[in-house]
């Protein structure tokens, strides 16, 4: 093992890829990327110490970026003395101007990553990774309230929640590569991220609902809504930030030609730790302009005009927390947004309070792709009472707002093992959609996990053909008039209007009936003719 320092190294740093310079592909990013988790604690326990691990993932990152572009301007201005002086100084100004500078994040030699490796576990390590992440922070704005969040220094009654020797080894692991412009490119290494997230969200539970969403249902919504350029697309609850991701990367699939056309991406999110892996999340993919606000979208929604009224987008994209039971009725009533005008949900579940939220955020011409628990479209209905989730979605089947409706596999969630459904919006359906909703069932459409189902690429291509071509198809799809939801008492449960199964033929009751006194008139000749046969051997006293 390499010798270390007794204390931090603050010379410069070597500016290029070592010898052994590399290409990092996918597979090797994410063997990596989980040894240096694994390192900590061993598989089990890596997700709980996943705030200290993506910080210093994405700290390496910043570092490496940070050496390739100020190689290229100690090439430029012939010195690194002088190139120094000219990036400090212009990042200063920058500041002060509001520009961007000329390197995208300024890392002040004292606290490159090389100084973090050379740092002795001395029991000052995580107080030093703890300072140089804060005064990182400081020096580039864009990462307050995402570097400067974990305290590597923490203690818990008295011991430290991670030991100087597991940090110590951590940073070693993550030494193994460069994380530069010329070692992968954002696309993987965001790949590769999100690939850890899952890992840790398979070893979290329920917890793990919190920050994320399977990436193949985000591929679907993804599929679902495609992008068009110049557009905009927003996520209420954004977590870790994969549902924003997706159709951003779609887009760059269908248009390799078009980056500056590209959607913008808009998110909110409770959570600080959560909305520091969003930060990073889009951060690792080069979406630099990327919007993330934190708050209780809710009760504090940052994505305003003018004070009064809420923002609107393109496109939303959203997998709210299902049933939450925090909102009263004042809450509704109270509300400054003019959001909940087509009725109040009730304190059992705000599903109905989300999708109200998210059309209120939508232009005109707008689209969403809404992820729910499937109780969302069919509780209330066939009651004889009222029912407030039932009339709010009569009202938005009348009004004509509702696409589709796709229910997913059961098991797909780190939350919940039910199924749940995405819900689909569009305020302007054309002409060929209007008065219909298009229902699909992928409930069998799953390869069997551990610990959870995944959705099939089969599966997603095929709603996503079916969703374009606007067609019923046969254990897949159908469409359905507002008149046939209206029959179901609005249930737009897709399970009752499709069947995957084999289809069961039940025959009237009266030729059931009629069969079995057949049947009973047959046996008893029967019994009768071999009590006959039975006598005749002498064998019926016997019997």
């Amino acid at each position: 093992m390499r010798k270390k320092n007794t204390k931090a190294d603050t010379s410069q740093p070597t500016l290029f890829p070592s010898e052994n310079e590399e290409h990092l592909d996918i597979s090797t990013l994410e063997i990596w990327l989980l040894d240096a988790a694994n390192t900590i604690r061993g598989a089990s326990d890596a997700p709980k110490f996943k705030d200290f691990i993506l910080p210093l993932i994405f700290y390496k990152r910043l570092s490496d970026v940070f050496d390739d572009e100020f190689a290229k301007q100690i090439e430029q201005f012939g010195s690194e003395e002088l190139a120094r002086e000219i990036v400090e100084a212009d990042h200063e100004d920058a500041l002060q101007s509001g520009r961007n500078p000329i390197v995208r994040f300024y890392i002040p030699p004292e606290y490159h990553w090389k100084a973090l490796r050379n740092h002795a576990a001395d029991g000052h390590l995580g107080e030093f990774v703890t300072d140089a992440m804060r005064e990182v922070a400081r020096l580039n704005p864009l990462l307050q309230g995402v570097l400067d969040v974990k305290d590597f220094n923490e203690s818990q009654s008295g011991q430290r929640t991670l030991d100087e020797e597991r940090l110590e080894a951590l940073i070693e692991v993550l030494s193994r590569h460069r994380l530069g412009l010329q070692d992968t490119e954002p696309d993987i290494l965001g790949r590769a991220y999100e690939y850890l997230l899952r890992k840790f969200a398979e070893g979290q539970g329920q917890s793990a609902g919190e920050f994320y969403t399977p990436k193949e249902v985000g591929w679907l919504m993804a599929k679902l809504i495609t992008p068009e350029p110049y557009t905009t697309i927003y996520d209420p609850a954004c977590g870790s930030g994969g549902l924003l991701i997706k159709p951003r990367l779609l887009f760059a699939q269908t248009h390799p030609d078009d980056k500056s056309q590209a959607p913008q991406i808009y998110g909110q999110e409770l959570t600080p730790t959560t909305y520091a892996m969003a930060k990073m999340n889009t951060f690792l993919h080069d979406f630099i302009g990327a919007d993330i606000q934190i708050g209780d979208t809710f009760r504090n929604p940052r994505f305003i005009e003018n004070n009064s009224s809420l923002q609107r987008f393109d496109y939303v994209v959203a997998n709210p927390m299902w049933n939450q039971k925090e909102y009263d009725d004042a809450f509704y009533e109270n509300d400054n947004w003019n959001r909940f005008s087509d009725g109040i949900a009730p304190s059992s579940s705000a599903d109905w309070g989300w999708v109200q939220h998210i059309l209120a955020s939508l232009k005109e011409n707008g689209r969403a792709a809404i992820v729910l628990d499937t109780g969302a479209v069919s509780r209330g209905s066939g009651s004889q009472n009222a029912d407030r989730e039932r009339d709010i979605r009569k009202k938005f089947v009348e009004q004509d707002l509702i696409e589709g409706v796709v229910l997913l596999p059961e098991n797909l969630f780190y939350n919940t093992t039910a199924p749940g459904i995405v819900l689909l919006l569009n305020r302007s359906k054309p002409e060929k959609r209007k008065d219909q909703i298009l229902l699909i069932n992928l409930s069998q459409h799953f390869e069997k996990g551990k610990p959870k189902n995944i959705l099939t690429d089969d599966a997603i291509d095929a709603a996503t053909e079916v969703y374009q071509a606007w067609e019923s198809r046969e254990k897949l799809s159908n469409l359905i008039t507002l008149e046939d939801a209206q029959k179901t008492d609005y249930n737009l449960s897709p399970s009752q209007f499709i069947d995957v199964g084999d289809k069961v033929e039940h025959r009237p009751m009266n030729e059931i009936l009629s069969d079995l006194t057949e049947a009973r008139i047959a046996r008893e000749k029967a019994d009768n003719a071999l009590e006959d046969v039975l006598a005749q051997l002498g064998l019926n006293e016997q019997h």
